[in-house]
């Protein structure tokens, strides 16, 4: 947890996934140059002569150190190799602000959280609060799903109260506004369980899930939110991602999420981008 502007932030988790390793990038380079007996890696020299077959991959994708793609990084700048190399990594509690700033790296495979399909809880806090005319029951309830970057509970509060009277100001204006917050099965019980909002919410939570339901209340969301995603990249374009992110002109939140990537990337890929202090 971190403080800044005098607002306290969680940070974001970064699992790596997976990785390609740099075995194929060296492979791609020496059929450039048709240069694989040079090779330091045995199993690269072999390529020479023979088609690698299931073991020899999987040695190739071992490989640990290549002289020729640091040459090719650090003297000829020859980086279009470095896109024979993937890493894909696990991103939890990052902001929707932060993936505002990531569709500005053009070549990423990004795929996020889906708010249209995962925002039934809030909603169904919502639809119970109103039925026991209890807003601080939306606030306790929604605090409970730690969604924000923020960690300050005040602030929090705020953030939620927001929602609320956003929420309560369509719920005026929308005269079928319960047909289109919950599943058509689930609608009797707000019959049944009118002023017991606590047993309404965990029925509706219990009950069948209302098909994309943000599609009527993205409205409420801010830049504040919490997303997951898996991300991935060449080796190149992490490159470029790791030199723009990790400085210290970037948005606070997305240096974050770079120097939390950087932790869990392999020494081998990290020596072929960033340059040796």
């Amino acid at each position: 947890m971190e403080e800044m502007y005098g607002i306290k932030y969680s940070r974001p988790q970064v699992v790596l996934l997976q990785e390609t390793g740099i075995g194929v990038a060296e492979t791609a380079s020496r059929t450039c140059y048709d240069s694989f007996t040079n090779s330091e890696n045995s199993v690269i020299k072999e390529l020479e002569h023979t088609l690698p077959d299931a073991a020899m991959c999987e040695t190739l994708n071992e490989i640990e150190e290549s002289a020729l793609l640091d040459d090719l990084a650090w003297t000829y700048f020859h980086h279009s190799i470095l896109e024979h190399a993937n890493l894909s990594f696990l991103v939890r509690g990052t902001s929707r602000g932060v993936l505002q700033e990531h569709a500005r790296h053009r070549i990423q495979a990004i795929s996020v959280r889906s708010t249209r399909y995962t925002m039934s809880g809030i909603i169904n806090a919502f639809v119970a609060s109103k039925h026991g005319r209890d807003k601080e029951f939306f606030i306790e309830k929604v605090l409970e799903f730690d969604m924000f970057v923020t960690a300050d509970t005040d602030y929090n509060r705020l953030e939620i109260g927001a929602m609320y009277d956003k929420l309560d100001f369509q719920l005026q204006k929308v005269e079928n506004f319960y047909a289109i917050a919950v599943a058509k099965s689930s609608l009797p019980l707000l019959e049944t369980l009118h002023n017991k909002p606590q047993e309404l919410y965990e029925a509706l939570q219990n009950g069948k899930k209302k098909r994309n339901v943000g599609d009527a209340f993205k409205h409420i969301v801010t830049d504040n939110w919490k997303v997951d995603m898996v991300v991935t990249f060449n080796l190149r374009s992490l490159k470029n991602y790791f030199i723009l992110r990790e400085s210290g002109a970037a948005y606070f939140q997305i240096r974050w999420l770079a120097q939390e990537m950087m932790q869990v990337t392999p020494k081998k890929y990290l020596d072929l981008i960033i340059k040796k202090k």
